[in-house]
């Protein structure tokens, strides 16, 4: 199950979130060699004061091993303030009914259990997980930079990326822009490539179809 924490609960899950930015330094700066900012050995950026709602996926002994960020369009975002080259000649989207996700990250064992088409259930949850999020928060589609490879794990996983404008090279890996559907046949799609029977979100207060 997976946990969503808002700004109003921050205070709440501390060590949670504290988790979660220690997770994010050992996927993003050591395994992917990502140019992010640290703070010790945790990786935490501008758009973390920006009091977004975390997605936080926990193992079986209660660490932090997956997490995904959501912030709202209609404030600065990681594609209009940091990486607007990948718009081309797209208008950046600015409503309330589209978020940005941003910092997906997965930290569990490559022997860990598996999904359709061979894809880890951490993955199909968290897609799970920001569907159900943008169903209850009643979004159309959720904009999201991200990889060439995070690209065709969605396409695999039966959510695919639809491209805002080009790829570039940015660090060490080609970054890409675009858009992923918010519907109920998505959120099916992905429950059945993961086997879940209903809900992977947990909100004590926003009701999770």
């Amino acid at each position: 199950m997976l946990q969503l924490i808002t700004p109003d609960c921050y205070s709440e899950f501390a060590d949670d979130l504290t988790q979660m930015h220690r997770m994010r330094y050992r996927v993003f700066k050591d395994r992917m060699n990502w140019d992010v900012q640290i703070s010790g050995e945790l990786e935490i950026d501008q758009y973390d004061a920006l009091h977004p709602a975390y997605l936080l996926q926990h193992g079986s002994d209660g660490v932090v091993t997956g997490c995904v960020r959501l912030l709202p369009t209609t404030g600065p975002t990681m594609l209009r303030d940091t990486f607007p080259m990948l718009l081309e000649d797209a208008a950046m989207p600015s409503a309330d009914d589209v978020w940005e996700s941003s910092r997906f990250a997965l930290d569990v064992p490559e022997t860990g259990p598996k999904g359709a088409r061979g894809l880890s259930i951490g993955t199909y949850e968290l897609f799970a997980g920001m569907i159900e999020f943008g169903l209850a928060k009643r979004l159309k589609e959720i904009v999201t930079v991200t990889d060439t490879r995070m690209e065709r794990l969605l396409r695999a996983a039966g959510w695919p990326l639809h491209r805002i404008g080009i790829s570039a090279e940015i660090g060490n890996t080609e970054a890409v822009a675009g858009y992923l559907e918010v519907s109920r046949q998505a959120l099916q799609r992905i429950r059945a490539g993961g086997g879940f029977k209903g809900p992977v979100l947990w909100s004590p207060v926003v009701p999770m179809p």
